[in-house]
């Protein structure tokens, strides 16, 4: 199996190099005393997430209750740490929660925080203690010097940010979002057009049509290949659901005049962490050339019995007028750290266009099988 994320940051290197370096700004700091109380027994247990939190916890219950003094030690304790990466969003994380009552000290602690690391997850409780002022400061910090910043005005409103808390109100209406972007579409640095490109997608699963009208209306004010690049990835939620207007901004919409036909998977049954390989034909019944985006589901077996879907992308090819093509694929299920397989009866099925076949069913045992 590989190695758990929890295990990869917050080691005990980190942690002594933590205190060590609170305890060089802050001597009051007992540094043993901070190590022994973060790893506690519920440690081990604990997830990434939760192993953050306990170190943002037990520095907030051992550093001065006043915040801004607090604040101070850990600024001249940052500079000690440069080395480490995702480790310091303890930083970010500590000012998210215990910062909201000191605004200003506290959004620049963000700044200067995030362009070591992300303070993505820290600003979340500053948008929904107050959505307008702090969107208003996400929208100023699309123009700072840093890209590290300009990345943090995208990514920390988005609305559906992975292992973060929730933004309800930008969930339920994306308006105070759709500026930024518009500021940020076009950034000379990959990683905030990425970030861009990640908020739209986050957006398309509850509103579709903003983002296919945003999208069209970007392709036709900048086509290039940089922004071509942006819409795709942006739309790739849309795209693996099949949806028209997704569709036929990257070329694939038309009349699906094709058949998918003959699937079948094999072997019927698979033992734990095996392979099946799957393979089906399309037929052209069009005298123009088709653009395909090819698509395949797998349907999961789930701990409760029953399936859950998850889209794989295979292939883009043109089908040419009256051809017929053959495609075969293999598809593992060796255990992964972000999905467990359950056995039981699984299923695949092909999407080409948002046009699907037939499923096709197969077994998974179970390791005692």
């Amino acid at each position: 199996m590989p190695e758990p994320l929890k295990n990869m940051f917050f080691t005990p290197a980190f942690l002594n190099d933590l205190a060590a370096a609170t305890h060089n700004a802050h001597p009051a700091f007992a540094p043993d005393d901070f190590v022994t109380r973060v790893c506690d027994e519920q440690w081990e247990s604990l997830e990434l997430k939760g192993r953050m939190r306990q170190i943002t916890l037990v520095l907030h219950d051992m550093l001065p209750a006043d915040y801004p003094t607090a604040l101070d030690i850990l600024h001249r304790v940052f500079p000690a740490l440069s080395n480490y990466g995702f480790d310091m969003m303890v930083f970010s994380d500590f000012v998210g929660l215990y910062g909201l009552d000191h605004w200003d000290i506290s959004i620049a602690a963000f700044e200067r925080f995030t362009q070591q690391m992300s303070a993505e997850y820290g600003v979340r409780s500053f948008i929904n203690h107050d959505i307008g002022r702090m969107m208003a400061q996400m929208l100023a910090w699309t123009g700072h010097e840093s890209f590290h910043v300009r990345r943090l005005s995208s990514e920390g409103c988005r609305p559906q940010l992975p292992w973060a808390i929730g933004v309800p109100a930008l969930r339920a209406d994306p308006t105070p979002i759709l500026p930024i972007l518009e500021r940020l579409k076009c950034d000379e640095h990959e990683w905030v057009r990425r970030s861009v490109s990640n908020n739209l997608n986050d957006i398309s699963k509850d509103h579709p049509d903003i983002v296919v009208e945003m999208a069209g209306r970007w392709l036709a004010e900048y086509p290039t290949p940089e922004m071509r690049e942006i819409i795709n990835h942006g739309l790739r939620t849309l795209l693996k659901r099949g949806h028209p207007g997704a569709l036929a901004l990257m070329g694939f919409g038309g009349d699906r005049a094709f058949t998918i036909k003959n699937l079948t998977v094999s072997p019927a049954s698979i033992p734990s962490g095996g392979e099946v390989t799957f393979s089906f034909e399309v037929e052209s019944s069009s005298d123009q050339p088709q653009n395909l985006m090819i698509d395949y589901i797998v349907y999961l077996k789930r701990a409760n019995g029953g399936q859950s879907p998850k889209v794989f992308k295979l292939s883009k090819r043109v089908l040419a007028p009256g051809e017929t093509i053959t495609v075969t694929r293999r598809h593992s299920f060796k255990p992964v750290t972000t999905r467990r397989y359950y056995p039981g009866e699984h299923a695949i099925q092909i999407q080409i266009n948002g046009l699907s076949s037939e499923r096709c069913a197969f077994m998974v045992l179970g390791d005692e099988t």
